[in-house]
């Protein structure tokens, strides 16, 4: 299983509710994409303090690196990843993507 996760640095001016539309959009994308096991997406929570101003994430689990793949070039979540640019400080430098393999194989 491939965990794609993301770490965002959202603009200050945007909303709570903004924000929860466009994670409810990106978990919706389980019902277009077979190999899509589960979204998770929110605060962060940690006690650390280490966020570096990374305070929202998510985390989208995939079969293997071919479902990952066929998300990434799925229309809806190129529009998606568009919106979510938009909303970041710097745009792409207000995001950190990192896949990793799960359960010992991809």
């Amino acid at each position: 299983m491939i965990r794609h996760i993301v770490l965002t640095k959202f603009k200050a001016e945007v909303t709570k509710a903004e924000i929860d539309s466009l994670f409810a959009k990106l978990a919706d994308l389980k019902s277009h994409l077979p190999g899509m096991r589960g979204f998770d997406g929110g605060v962060s929570v940690s006690p650390e303090g280490l966020e570096q101003g990374f305070c929202h994430g998510f985390s989208i689990d995939f079969e293997d690196a071919a479902a990952r793949d066929a998300y990434l070039e799925h229309p809806e979540h190129k529009t998606l990843g568009g919106q979510l640019v938009g909303l970041l400080e710097g745009g792409v430098t207000g995001l950190v993507v990192f896949d990793l393999v799960v359960g010992g194989s991809a």
